[in-house]
């Protein structure tokens, strides 16, 4: 079953002459398990899809289904469930909270959705040992790297097993080492755990780990390339990079 689509998708901010496109008619579909990278100039409409998609925004028309379930004639009640149980989000300014540690971030989502505190830890040291940050379970986030924060921000997106992870610019604002680091861990998530991705880039060495790589202008996707061999791919791009 297909994890997310979207239909005709449209969102207009404004009236009137005023009035801005920020996505125009978008269909889009994303399958269990799909690493899909959405790049574009700024402006082009990337990050409105991903809210979209995520249930942070509504479309002026058009729809969006997660699971099959359009979200559009869902309850606030059911939306915010399921951004809980089933979308996992990662943003480029890791978003954690800087008095708890790394464990706590991580089960964050899980003692907020009602889990007992014992358990949600357990889930979150499973997730942070997968995501290569066992070794700083207790690092507060100004203790810790850019690199290190966004892999927390990563397991704390995955410690609800959601089938979707949006990732908005998850790379854009660590060094170079970093970045790659994550991409290779956006396309471990994929390949190992079976999560689908829709991570948003402006770096095409970085959107050489998806699947495909969808591109948008205005508001409009105008190609939608998959990538038959990925491996290949990548490797091509770290030749061209050294």
């Amino acid at each position: 079953m297909t994890i997310a689509q979207t239909k005709n998708l449209t969102r207009v901010y404004g009236h009137g002459p005023t009035a801005v496109t920020a996505l125009d008619s978008v269909d889009l579909a994303i399958e269990p398990g799909e690493f899909v990278a959405v790049m574009g100039p700024s402006g082009c409409g990337k990050s409105t899809l991903l809210n979209l998609l995520g249930g942070l925004d509504t479309p002026t028309r058009g729809s969006v289904r997660i699971d099959d379930r359009e979200i559009a004639s869902m309850s606030d009640d059911e939306v915010t469930r399921l951004r809980r149980e089933r979308i996992g989000f990662v943003f480029q300014f890791f978003n954690l909270i800087p008095i708890l540690d790394a464990v706590e971030n991580a089960a964050l989502p899980l003692v907020l959705d009602g889990v007992p505190k014992a358990e949600a830890k357990r889930k979150a040291v499973t997730w942070l040992e997968r995501v290569g940050i066992g070794n700083r379970l207790t690092g507060r986030p100004d203790e810790l790297s850019g690199g290190e924060q966004q892999r927390v921000a990563v397991a704390r997106a995955l410690v609800s097993q959601p089938a979707l992870v949006l990732a908005d610019e998850p790379t854009g604002n660590l060094d170079s080492k970093s970045s790659n680091e994550i991409a290779a861990l956006m396309r471990q998530i994929s390949d190992e755990w079976g999560h689908a991705i829709l991570m948003v880039t402006h770096d095409p060495g970085i959107a050489a780990h998806a699947d495909r790589i969808v591109f948008m202008r205005d508001g409009r996707i105008v190609d939608d390339a998959h990538i038959a061999d990925a491996a290949a791919a990548r490797e091509a791009v770290k030749e061209a990079e050294l």
